[in-house]
């Protein structure tokens, strides 16, 4: 495939992906039950920092959750679809892996992370487990087993003794494994530049109708008669014990 034709195939993906991240960014805010996300929230921070009318609880609210979760939307619907395509790698069966790449001698299993920092030694331990389980079960192919912990992002750091079966990659490692081109982390950077201007502008139109719907919500049950926020009722709502919210949060437990 020619440069051109690479190039191409690049900005398609990323179109898609991308057009799919957004469409779940909106999905994520339509799917927000606002009294839900108010119970987990700290009224005297509001008030402490000058919070005074409805929309700017709202906006914050808003704000505080998109940033929650787009790092993980991002990579679902764009990163790790990309990864797989880019490298030729297909879905896998194996629990914690995201895709998988197989040659006549190698078989590679990759699991993808949001951030370099993605997870407690639990964690890290349960993808070992996994990874060896998916290990156990591909062994008669006769490959060498490769699991790699994949991230679009950063560098690792210092090699330490590895006490795990998978290796980490990142940023600009990652993607030359991924596709054999030692730039592509730049270049895919520059492939998302214009899409966003399209998506965006939609976007945050839609936002916006949430934030005025959230915003009228809040004013109807969390606002006296002159429009403030009723600091009082706010607090009985997050903090106020009953038998009712103590037996749900048993059950919880």
């Amino acid at each position: 495939m020619g440069s051109t034709d690479g190039r191409n195939r690049v900005k398609d993906l990323v179109d898609t992906y991308l057009a799919e991240f957004y469409k779940k960014r909106l999905e994520k805010v339509n799917s927000l039950r606002l009294k839900h996300v108010l119970r987990r929230k700290n009224p005297y921070l509001f008030r402490a920092k000058g919070v005074e009318t409805p929309s700017e609880i709202v906006e914050q609210l808003l704000k505080d959750y998109l940033s929650s979760s787009d790092e993980t939307i991002f990579g679902n619907e764009f990163l790790e679809p990309l990864a797989r395509e880019v490298s030729g790698g297909h879905g896998s069966s194996g629990e914690g892996v995201d895709f998988e790449i197989e040659t006549d001698t190698v078989f590679k299993a990759v699991s993808m992370k949001s951030g370099m920092n993605w997870g407690n030694a639990s964690q890290k331990k349960r993808l070992h487990d996994e990874f060896m389980a998916l290990n156990n079960r591909i062994r008669k192919l006769g490959k060498q087993f490769d699991a790699i912990v994949g991230h679009a992002y950063g560098i690792v750091g210092k090699k330490r003794k590895q006490k795990f079966i998978y290796r980490d990659v990142a940023g600009q490692a990652f993607w030359k494994e991924m596709t054999g081109d030692s730039e592509f982390y730049t270049k895919l950077i520059e492939a998302i530049r214009n899409q966003p201007k399209i998506h965006k502008a939609q976007f945050d139109k839609d936002l916006k109708t949430a934030v005025e719907r959230f915003t009228e919500e809040f004013r109807k049950d969390f606002c006296k008669n002159d429009g403030s926020i009723d600091w009082t009722k706010l607090t009985k709502f997050v903090s106020e014990e009953s038998d009712e919210r103590r037996n749900k949060s048993d059950r919880k437990d």
